[in-house]
Order: C-alpha cells, then sequence, then structure tokens
C-alpha cells in the first residue's frame, strides 16, 4: 500500500450494525476505524482487480485447448524464408 498523500475521502452509509461491527474489529487490531476501514477495502479491492485479470477457463474448453496444442505444427507460407532474414533490429 502506498503512504502518498491522502487527499481523497470516501462517504458511506452503513448500518448501526455493520459500524458497530467496523468499530468493534478496529479496536480489537488496535487501529483506527480509517486505517482499519482503508487497508481492508483496499485489500479487497485489489483481491477484486486480481481475479477479474485472471484468465479463467472451464474444464470443457481447457481441454479443446490443450488438443489444439497437442497438434503437429503446420506449415505457414514464408515463415521460413521470414525467420532466416537478417533482423532490422540492431544491438
Amino acid at each position: 500500500m502506498t503512504s502518498g498523500l491522502k487527499d481523497k475521502r470516501i462517504e458511506l452509509r452503513l448500518t448501526s450494525e455493520q459500524k458497530t461491527a467496523i468499530e468493534t474489529a478496529a479496536a480489537i487490531q488496535g487501529r483506527s476505524l480509517t486505517d482499519f476501514s482503508t487497508d481492508t477495502l483496499t485489500n479487497r479491492a485489489e483481491e477484486v482487480i486480481r481475479r477479474d485479470r485472471e484468465l479463467q477457463v472451464d474444464a470443457a474448453r481447457f481441454d479443446e485447448f490443450m488438443k489444439i496444442l497437442d497438434r503437429p505444427a503446420s506449415s505457414v507460407d514464408g515463415l521460413r524464408e521470414l525467420l532466416s532474414r537478417k533482423s532490422v533490429f540492431v544491438d
């Protein structure tokens, strides 16, 4: 988590029970309500973002994908010539 300038706010509407639970959890950890809430929200946001970016494939499609990978390579016109050319990139 970054320790930059905290210049943004988020306002939340909570039930009394939600607020009490969050305050109790923060107190148990000896943290301020802001510190506890910010850390918890940030961790959850990062988890959601990470899970969204993961590649997820069901079993049938994965099996189909693996069959395609296991196929023998096919010849592509001009590929051998292209790969034998001198690179245009110079170190």
